[in-house]
């Protein structure tokens, strides 16, 4: 498994490489004995962590894991030297913190006190971003599917003549269509007249999801195929894309943003304490700020 952000202590905001930029990558590193303030990390520990940066070039993979078990140690060096008090607490996804996932929370919810975002630099974001607060495109539609196979030829040529069959007649009376889709359909939506209610992007088969941006409201298709046979789509009414109030979004938007300040002061509080260690066997670049 390869680590992310929620595999780490304070639900994910220990961002030990991805921050909102590219991670820095190492100067240098070889294989060789490396400590942390003295403390040893020996070989076997880091060609275990290997295993969650998996990649094509070992150096690489061997600059992450010995990376990440540096600012581990430095968290935990931290933490007893100002001798924490740290009960383990459940874990979101089940089970209990270990003494030492413990330790590492305990410390950051101390130094690194939560962040929030001003109520200006909220409505900016709002302001700067309205693609990302709108309203998906909605399709309202009903339809009539006749189910076929192309293995089954016969019978899919037999599907094909009837689903004509019943375009024809539903452009004599459209007002059938209710009808005709208890009578016929092979999708369940029959029952119901056909009514599918509201659609949005990726809810159904491309093709069909490909004649509904093409029809006008109260338009038939003609008899359209895919994986699951032949369908008559009816389109009822098209909701497009609005853009989502402020008041809508405003919480969401400044959680957003608080996390993402949360974690860039977990960065410069680690960056800290790398400058400030001893370590021998990986020189880093200065970390970014």
């Amino acid at each position: 498994m390869q680590h992310n952000a929620a595999d780490f202590p304070n639900q994910g905001v220990i961002p030990l490489f991805n921050l909102d930029a590219d991670p820095p990558q190492a100067a240098h590193a070889t294989p060789a004995m490396l400590t942390v303030n003295g403390q040893p990390i020996a070989p076997q520990r880091i060609a275990a962590e290997m295993q969650h940066f998996p990649g094509d070039q070992f150096e690489s993979s061997w600059q992450q894991a010995a990376r990440a078990l540096i600012i581990r140690e430095l968290l935990l060096q931290q933490a007893r030297r100002m001798a924490l008090d740290a009960i383990p607490q459940a874990e979101p996804q089940g089970g209990i913190e270990t003494e030492e996932d413990a330790l590492i929370r305990t410390l950051i919810e101390r130094e690194v006190p939560p962040c929030e975002a001003p109520a200006e630099q909220v409505r900016r974001h709002y302001d700067d971003h309205p693609e990302r607060f709108m309203t998906p495109l909605l399709h309202e539609a009903e339809h009539i599917l006749v189910a076929a196979r192309r293995d089954q030829a016969d019978a899919f040529a037999a599907a094909r003549a009837k689903a004509e069959q019943l375009h024809a007649r539903l452009q004599q009376a459209p007002e059938r269509f209710a009808e005709l889709a208890r009578a016929f359909s092979d999708c369940a939506s029959g029952a119901d007249g056909g009514r599918l209610g509201q659609l949005g992007p990726g809810e159904t088969t491309p093709p069909f999801e490909a004649a509904l941006q093409c029809l006008a409201p109260g338009e038939l298709s003609a008899p359209l195929e895919t994986a699951y046979g032949f369908h008559l789509i009816r389109l009822l009414r098209r909701g497009e894309p609005q853009r989502l109030p402020f008041e809508a979004v405003s919480a969401t938007i400044a959680a957003r943003l608080a996390e993402q300040a949360q974690r860039r002061a977990i960065a410069r509080y680690i960056a800290q304490l790398i400058e400030q260690a001893d370590i021998q066997g990986f020189t880093p670049e200065p970390p970014l700020r």
